[in-house]
């Protein structure tokens, strides 16, 4: 299942685990944005318990999409540890972000 990561969860969500994160930061009115966020659904049902994988509306959590610098979207940050390892700006195609997330598996 898809996370919604808030700036009010993501500490607890995203940075108190010891799985790998996959996150994604988008909003509603970005075209690569809905290219991406269906494979991001994906991911989450294949990878199931192995990582927490899930999004930050930027327009709704202006605070966390600050903190981490998100300028252009979509940008998918991936966290291990709760420091962030890898990131991707862009829209890829799901094998880039599977790959990148194995590595932390």
């Amino acid at each position: 299942m898809t996370v919604e990561f808030t700036d009010a969860n993501f500490e607890e969500l995203a940075l108190n685990t010891d799985k790998p994160v996959l996150v994604d930061f988008w909003a509603e009115w970005c075209g690569p944005c809905r290219m991406v966020g269906p494979l991001v659904s994906e991911l989450s049902e294949e990878y199931g318990d192995k990582a927490v994988i899930g999004k930050v509306d930027v327009d709704s959590n202006p605070e966390i999409s600050s903190k981490y610098g998100i300028r252009s979207i979509p940008t998918l940050l991936f966290i291990k540890n709760g420091e962030v390892v890898d990131k991707q700006v862009g829209a890829v195609p799901k094998t880039v972000l599977a790959e990148k997330l194995d590595a932390h598996l």
